[in-house]
């Protein structure tokens, strides 16, 4: 695929902090490496972005909008038990 073919809905991939760092320290295999991406990702301007493309996409494995697998995780256990909540 061409730059030029990528979705506007991708675009925001383009402007996130780690175009510039190894992909692979978003990949971590321990607590460390996950602290490291996740410096990285305290300052990018498309933190947010990136956070709901992995949880949207169910993305299992490493570092996405700061947070890590665990992370990711919980966070949808919290808002299925928000919409549970939501329907009583």
């Amino acid at each position: 695929m061409k730059v030029e073919e990528i979705r506007d809905e991708y675009e925001w991939m383009f402007r996130g902090s780690c175009r510039s760092v190894n992909p692979g320290g978003f990949f971590p295999s321990d607590g460390l490496g996950v602290e490291l991406a996740q410096r990285v990702c305290a300052k990018c301007p498309v933190k947010t972005e990136c956070l709901e493309y992995a949880l949207l996409y169910r993305l299992e494995y490493g570092v996405w909008g700061g947070e890590s697998e665990r992370e990711r995780r919980r966070i949808l256990f919290l808002r299925r038990q928000d919409v549970v909540a939501a329907s009583r």
